[in-house]
Order: C-alpha cells, then sequence, then structure tokens
C-alpha cells in the first residue's frame, strides 16, 4: 500500500513538472478520471490556496503540499494513513527543492524534470509498509497536525475550480468601477467646493487686490 500516482506542478501556471506512477496501480478502476481530477484540483490552485489539504474522492483522497510554488500531490487509497501522506510529499518536497529549486521558476517545458520519478518511486517503497516500525513512528509523531489539516470532498474543490475564472473576472471589474467611483466623487466633490467658495473667494481677491494697490499709491 503505498500513494497510487504522484504529480509536482508549478502553481502559478499549472505547468506540469514530473509524474511518477507505478504500473500495478493500473488495474484501478477509472484511474485516467482520477489523474483529471488531480489535474483539475491543480489548475485551481492560486498562492492563496492551502498549502496543505486533503481531498476526499470515492475510494481514495488526494493529499497536496504546496512550497514554493510548487505542488506536490499524490492519490491514495482511504485506508493509507493521511500522516503518512503527508510525510511521503514533504519528503519529495525538500528533495526536489534541492535538485531543481534553481530552476523551477525559469523552465518552461512540460515534465522538465520527469527524472525525478527515480526518487519518488525509491522513496515510495520506504512509504509502502504502514506497519513498520519507521511508518509507524511518523504516524504517532505529531499526530494533532493531522487533525489541523483541512479536508474537503471532491465536488466542492471542482466545483470551485470551474468558477475561479469568473469570480476573477467579476473582482477585476469590481475593482475598475470602484476607482471610476472615487474619481468621480473627488472631481464632483471639487465642483461643489467651487460653486459654493468661488464667489467668495473671488470677492476676497478683488478686497486684497484693492487694498494692496492702495497702499502702494
Amino acid at each position: 500500500m503505498n500513494p497510487i500516482f504522484t504529480i509536482i506542478a508549478r502553481v502559478s501556471d499549472g505547468l506540469m513538472l514530473a509524474e511518477a506512477m507505478d504500473s500495478a496501480d493500473s488495474e484501478i478502476t477509472d484511474l485516467d478520471s482520477y489523474r483529471a481530477q488531480a489535474k483539475k484540483i491543480i489548475k485551481s490552485l492560486s498562492h492563496k490556496s492551502t498549502n496543505k489539504l486533503t481531498i476526499d474522492s470515492d475510494n481514495y483522497y488526494f493529499c497536496y503540499v504546496i512550497e514554493h510554488d510548487v505542488c506536490y500531490l499524490s492519490l491514495c487509497e482511504k485506508s493509507y494513513p493521511k500522516k503518512l501522506a503527508l510525510k511521503f510529499l514533504e519528503e519529495l518536497q525538500k528533495e526536489f527543492d534541492i535538485q531543481y529549486g534553481a530552476d523551477i521558476s525559469s523552465t518552461k517545458r512540460p515534465y522538465a524534470f520527469i527524472k525525478f520519478d527515480t526518487f519518488i518511486q525509491k522513496t515510495k517503497k520506504l512509504y509502502s509498509d504502514t506497519r513498520s516500525q519507521k511508518n509507524l513512528a511518523r504516524v504517532a509523531e505529531d499526530l494533532n497536525d493531522v487533525n489541523k489539516i483541512m479536508s474537503k470532498n471532491i465536488s466542492e474543490i471542482l466545483g470551485r475550480g470551474e468558477k475561479i475564472d469568473s469570480v476573477s473576472k467579476k473582482s477585476d471589474n469590481l475593482l475598475a468601477s470602484s476607482e471610476l467611483y472615487a474619481k468621480a466623487a473627488k472631481q464632483l466633490n471639487q465642483s461643489l467646493f467651487f460653486r459654493q467658495y468661488g464667489p467668495i473667494l473671488v470677492v476676497l481677491i478683488i478686497v486684497f487686490l484693492l487694498l494692496y494697490f492702495r497702499f502702494l499709491w
């Protein structure tokens, strides 16, 4: 038992950086649909997204960790401990950052770091036996942290992802409208000020000039 597949992608634009999957996992029904869900989850992410999240999907769950604009996401069976899934992803994150951290922001080619699959497969083996002494220790360590991590349903995430573009556009339109309103209000206040105090200012200026020239004479 271990994470079924793992995808590493850049959050800012959803570019796939690496992916790993065991051939034995091909027996899972509708694996392609789960991969499609994973990609939709990644596309719905932004720099404001929760950096650790588990997402239930039928008999499985997605678990992801975001660090330095990179999302590390795995699909796991529901019986697989969430603490192990998080530890697994955190270990991938540390090594990936060491190997490719300097190149992540500049790369433009999909799956530019596919060679990282070797490390993913090696690490998966270490996390496959949930009853091993080391993994039991990982699960027991800071168990309360898992309870603090948000958990959502796939329908909620994908529903939010479908609406994210329209929400963004509405926010931009609202901001533009607010700026126009502020500008119009400022112009209106200036106009009202000159209408109300303009004649008084003109009289004061005339009086000042008369007094000034009379003093000169």
